[in-house]
């Protein structure tokens, strides 16, 4: 079953915020949020750290591997796809797709690693498959 990838898929419009993020994405490269005062690590693309609100942050690359926390397939919709949080080497979770694996495969704890799709409004999606 190739479900997801028989998609068109669109990415979120960048804004000020994340588009140092969605940039990376065309080098296929993830980025992750690095709070400079407290030394913890974010996702998903902001300006300000979520444990400080302050604006004290920078990008640092990620090394696209992880592990399923938990996920979920779709199945009642025209093209089926498995929804996930992996939680990324790095700390921080991250609400993605499973691509390129059969959904019976797809287990809590599974090593993934990250993979970029293209969607038809420009950047690359980073989505996660079995590593």
């Amino acid at each position: 079953m190739t479900w997801l990838e028989d998609r068109e898929l669109t990415a979120p419009e960048p804004n000020e915020e994340s588009c140092q993020y969605w940039e990376s994405t065309r080098e296929q490269q993830l980025l992750i949020g690095f709070c400079k005062d407290t030394g913890k690590k974010f996702f998903y693309p902001r300006a300000v750290s979520p444990f400080t609100l302050s604006s004290n942050v920078e990008w640092i690359k990620a090394n696209g591997r992880g592990t399923i926390y938990t996920y979920s397939v779709m199945q009642r919709v025209p093209v089926p796809f498995a929804l996930a949080y992996v939680e990324l080497d790095e700390g921080p979770m991250m609400l993605t797709n499973i691509v390129e694996c059969e959904s019976d495969d797809i287990r809590i704890g599974m090593a993934v690693r990250v993979v970029f799709k293209p969607s038809v409004n420009g950047p690359l999606i980073p989505m996660f498959k079995p590593a």
